[in-house]
């Protein structure tokens, strides 16, 4: 069955324009039965808010580098949106109607892949509001019938931001000072850390190697460069 994003509206100015099922305007008419949806507005959801200061991660590998992907929590909306169905009968209007109204009860759980990028899936559901019912005669009973169903949906989705890229750290170093009071502090260890394998990414098993360096004067450091001189 045709389904295609439409306002009702221009469906219903579409068979207005064609009415006269005796002439020879009814070669071109509209095939019924047929489905339009459209989106019809927008809401912020504050019952599924995020930590906005929490971050998805995501670590991709080609062939030359290795690169973080870093991506903040979504932020949840609700979608509202109709579907339209026009058909000519009520045993053709049945017919489709009663095979979506069990699936909702009165919501229907679809599992989405959100963004390829990041591997990010989530089970979204789609909540049935209501169901209205037109049955429509314009001009004589020779004229075009109508009989529209009306199904109005809820999606409780989220929208994500861009994605930021980064390299991925696999060496921290911490110098440790025995005075920091003074203009010139003296450093006394440097605490090293590296994963091992240092090959291994975020969902590999590894551990950790800790390396320890102690300086007996602090003057052989160059506190600008953060190099030994």
């Amino acid at each position: 069955m045709p389904l295609s994003y439409s306002p009702k509206e221009k469906f219903l100015a579409r068979l207005d324009a064609q009415q006269d099922l005796t002439g020879d305007d009814s070669k071109v008419a509209i095939t019924l039965p047929r489905m339009s949806f459209e989106i019809t507005g927008y809401s912020y959801d504050a019952t599924r808010k995020l930590n906005k200061n929490q971050k998805i991660t995501k670590v991709t590998t080609n062939a030359d580098t290795t690169k973080m992907n870093n991506q903040y929590m979504p932020v949840p909306y609700n979608v509202n949106f109709q579907l339209n169905v026009f058909t000519a009968n009520s045993d053709d209007g049945l017919q489709i109607i009663e095979q979506i109204l069990p699936y909702f009860q009165p919501d229907y759980t679809v599992t989405m892949i959100e963004d390829r990028t990041m591997d990010t899936k989530r089970d979204i559901p789609f909540i049935l509001n209501s169901v209205d019912y037109s049955d429509d005669y314009s001009g004589s009973l020779t004229s075009l019938r109508r009989i529209i169903y009306t199904l109005s949906f809820t999606a409780k989705v989220y929208l994500y931001g861009p994605i930021s890229t980064g390299a991925v750290i696999k060496k921290v170093s911490a110098d440790l000072y025995t005075n920091t009071s003074d203009q010139s502090p003296s450093r006394s260890e440097r605490v090293t850390v590296t994963p091992n394998p240092t090959s291994a990414d975020k969902d590999d098993s590894y551990t950790y190697t800790t390396t320890l360096d102690f300086f007996d004067d602090g003057k052989n450091y160059d506190e600008e460069t953060g190099n030994d001189v």
